[in-house]
């Protein structure tokens, strides 16, 4: 109330003030009870966007730094596990198409830092399966690795080849 009541002060201070009329601007009239409604729900719902969208930018950020800092972590880390395959001569273990598929569609979302969340709908497969087949516990038909290769941006043979590539590396 105290919103219109403050309107309605407003467009008295506006009526009685005398306007400038500028050539080829419309002239101000007063708003019916109802115009005014509506366009302080207009301005409400721009708030309540504006408020969203300064979430989903703090989010965007939020996720950002946690890439960052996952990044910073990896680094050290995977120079270590480098340093430890190198000095230590084992058998090339044996991974399966599954376990390969996994490895590939986990990469590929990771360089692209995206959520299993946000892949999962995109593609259309419950979050819970994509982990699995990310996992390699799971076998995915061929409908659904095109669908995740798709909501991934990759074609289908793209995805396979850099399975068969790292599948080559694997066992090499």
């Amino acid at each position: 109330m105290e919103t219109m009541m403050r309107t309605d002060e407003q467009m008295e201070t506006t009526i009685t003030k005398p306007m400038a009329v500028h050539p080829g601007t419309a002239r101000m009239r007063e708003l019916t009870p109802a115009q005014r409604r509506a366009v302080m729900f207009a301005q409400q719902q721009i708030l309540k966007a504006q408020a969203a969208k300064k979430a989903k930018d703090e989010r965007q950020a939020a996720r950002d730094r946690m890439w960052a800092e996952e990044d910073a972590e990896f680094k050290p880390r995977a120079a270590a596990n480098a340093d430890k395959a190198k000095t230590a001569e084992e058998e090339p273990r044996a991974v399966s198409l599954r376990e390969a598929i996994g490895h590939v569609l986990r990469d590929l979302r990771t360089r692209d830092r995206r959520t299993l969340r946000e892949v999962s709908e995109k593609a259309g497969v419950s979050l819970g399966y994509l982990s699995e087949v990310e996992r390699g516990q799971k076998e995915a038909s061929s409908e659904l690795l095109s669908s995740i290769a798709d909501s991934l941006g990759v074609s289908t043979a793209q995805m396979l080849r850099l399975v068969a590539d790292y599948l080559d590396s694997v066992q090499h």
